[in-house]
């Protein structure tokens, strides 16, 4: 089917703009009126369009997807009529769309994790598994449930990272732009006036002297070569797999944020393997779909070490142990629940101590953050005032004597 690019007006009167699959303008405009909507223009669109146009799914979306579709196929609604009930009820234009071509693809013969598995983009490969493992189960609410449950954790964990990462780049920036005037501006001033008193300039002032004079000449320099530098490495991490991967390398050993990062990583495999595995995913299987959430490719690779240990026979507990990113507590609640046969339970374990760990140190990082910044900007502050009053302190108290 071919994509087309529509005008069209809801039942309100209101002007939607948007593109949908369809094998051609009148199959369009059927498509439309399933929609509630009446076609105005629409004409196929160009190959390098954005594939959905409108604004992208959130997070969000896919948490109300899971918790309607949940709710509905647990009263009993038939599928069909609870993603109709869906897409007439979300606001996102896009999404709206996806929803439409998912109940043409059902339409069609194709189950539900098929018909999501045509939208990549939207439904991740682990989301579809793990419906799919609903379907084949028989357990298709409880695991829309687990997902909504997953997905809120995500949004909370990634709103945490998100309020941790802004407010020492909020603070930063106030430091560098101080930095900036100061060595600017200030620093400048006051030159003249101290190589004007006929003394001895101070070690720590010839420093900032020269500091500032750097700043002044090729201050240009310091805001361009950070952002040539950042956008060089994104590029080149995307093209040479070898320099992204010393870049995850180099973002875990990182002080303070590298051991949170881990963390945060090995919470997000942590609770995507153990909701797979009690949807009922086998645990090679469970593994090699979990490594896709990594994010990172160092932990990725040792994921795929674990994977393919497991394929050679090896238990969870020694493949985990060799690859050598979870600690011992991890390591010994895998061991147990092997040996008791209550594996999910020791996985749901492992992803409740990751959970609760990311929390804690996000927490004290937070706590840090703010006195280290006051400290800093208090210590450059400090350097600039004892390197211009020094010299003048020296003067006056010559003239006292």
């Amino acid at each position: 089917m071919a994509r087309f690019t529509y005008k069209a007006i809801d039942a309100h009167g209101k002007a939607i703009m948007g593109q949908i699959e369809a094998l051609n303008i009148v199959d369009l405009e059927m498509r439309l009126q399933r929609m509630g909507l009446d076609l105005i223009t629409g004409g196929q669109a160009r190959r390098d369009v954005n594939p959905f146009g409108g604004s992208p799914v959130t997070r969000t979306d896919l948490i109300n997807f899971c918790f309607h579709l949940e709710q509905l196929t647990s009263a009993g609604v038939p599928l069909v009529d609870g993603l109709t009930d869906l897409r007439d009820s979300v606001e996102n234009v896009r999404f709206r769309e996806v929803l439409s071509g998912v109940l043409e693809s059902i339409g069609g013969g194709k189950n539900l994790s098929q018909s999501l598995s045509d939208y990549p983009n939207v439904f991740a490969p682990v989301f579809n598994s793990l419906i799919r493992a609903g379907e084949d189960t028989g357990q298709l609410p409880k695991v829309l449930k687990e997902l909504a449950e997953s997905l809120k954790w995500e949004d909370e964990l990634a709103a945490q990272t998100k309020k941790l990462i802004m407010y020492p780049a909020f603070v930063g920036s106030i430091v560098l732009l101080v930095t900036f005037f100061l060595m600017i501006y200030l620093v400048p001033q006051m030159v003249g006036f101290i190589k004007n008193m006929g003394q001895q300039i101070p070690l720590q002032t010839v420093i900032l002297i020269e500091v500032s004079t750097f700043f002044v000449n090729y201050w240009w320099a310091i805001i361009i070569v950070p952002v040539i530098v950042v956008a060089a490495l994104k590029i080149a991490a995307k093209q040479y797999t070898s320099v992204r991967y010393n870049l995850d390398r180099f973002k875990l050993g990182l002080p303070l944020i590298g051991p949170v990062l881990r963390k945060i990583i090995l919470s997000r495999f942590a609770s995507t393997f153990a909701l797979m595995y009690a949807s009922g995913i086998t645990v090679l299987d469970a593994v090699r779909s979990s490594e896709e959430t990594a994010g990172n490719l160092v932990i990725q690779r040792a994921l795929q070490l674990s994977g393919q240990q497991i394929a050679d026979g090896k238990n969870v507990t020694t493949a985990f142990q060799d690859a050598g990113i979870f600690p011992p507590l991890v390591i010994r609640m895998l061991r147990i629940g092997e040996s008791t046969g209550a594996l999910d339970t020791a996985l749901l374990n492992v992803s409740y101590f990751y959970n609760r760990e990311v929390k804690e140190s996000i927490g004290r990082i937070q706590v840090m953050i703010e006195p280290a910044m006051t400290v800093i900007l208090g210590a450059i502050l400090g350097w600039v005032m004892l390197s211009v009053l020094g010299p003048v302190y020296d003067v006056i108290s010559k003239i006292k004597v």
